[in-house]
């Protein structure tokens, strides 16, 4: 029990641990720091091993993949939500702007 429970909660931290993140990409607006394919991957693992355990009854891999299926569903609603980055303002005035100063 006590194994089932470590290896649960490490499980949790390990999904969880990309979203040390998200409020960098949220206040940035830009999920360039969140890797796709890690994310995609930790989702079809997470509901893999979930699937897995509602078939064989075992709350220990389910409680962590569940979990972990979870929020690597958030880190993709970031990656969707704030795939393209604002647009950077450039410090130089543009040639538009400078004609209407003329």
């Amino acid at each position: 029990m006590v194994v089932g429970i470590l290896a649960t909660f490490f499980g949790i931290c390990m999904y969880a641990a990309p979203l040390s993140i998200m409020f960098k990409v949220i206040k940035t607006k830009s999920a360039e720091f969140l890797p796709m394919a890690l994310s995609i991957a930790c989702f079809l693992n997470g509901i893999c091993w979930a699937t897995y355990a509602i078939l064989k009854l075992d709350p220990y891999i389910l409680t962590g993949n569940g979990v972990g299926a979870a929020l690597a569903l958030i880190q993709l609603g970031l990656l969707v939500v704030y795939r393209n980055p604002p647009p950077q303002e450039d410090e130089k005035p543009s040639a538009v702007e400078l004609a209407h100063v003329v």
